[in-house]
């Protein structure tokens, strides 16, 4: 039913010009519409991204959107650490840091947040 449409990921905020200062300019997104104060997309690959505002944001604790971008992953978290974005840290059994970068096996995984806390990562698939 659903397995062949396109889905659009969808981040709250409370500051959206602080917010789509960060998708645009720190991230590199291209904002594709707006709609006044309330709501940006934004064009990543061939998805879409809608930041909106909404009093429930960064209230999420879990990742809101992913980015698989494959063995890159080491470049571009070094460029979003050089625009001064942090990262996460988390602990698991078997993962090791290398950098800012999870591994476990041959998978790699970089955590960071934007302005409102909205946790983002980058996948090396």
């Amino acid at each position: 039913m659903l397995g062949n449409r396109n889905a659009t990921a969808n981040i709250a905020v409370k500051d959206l010009a602080k917010a789509g200062d960060f998708y645009e300019n720190t991230l590199g997104l291209k904002p594709v519409h707006r709609e006044g104060e309330e709501v940006i997309v934004f064009a990543s690959g061939d998805t879409l991204i809608n930041v909106y505002r909404s009093e429930f944001a960064g209230t999420n604790k879990a990742t809101a959107v992913t980015w698989a971008v494959g063995e890159d992953i080491g470049k571009i978290a070094k460029a979003l650490e050089d625009k001064g974005v942090p990262f996460e840290h988390y602990e698991w059994p078997g993962v090791t840091m290398d950098g800012h970068i999870h591994v476990h096996g041959d998978m790699k995984v970089a955590w960071f947040k934007d302005p409102e806390g909205n946790i983002l990562n980058l996948i090396n698939q």
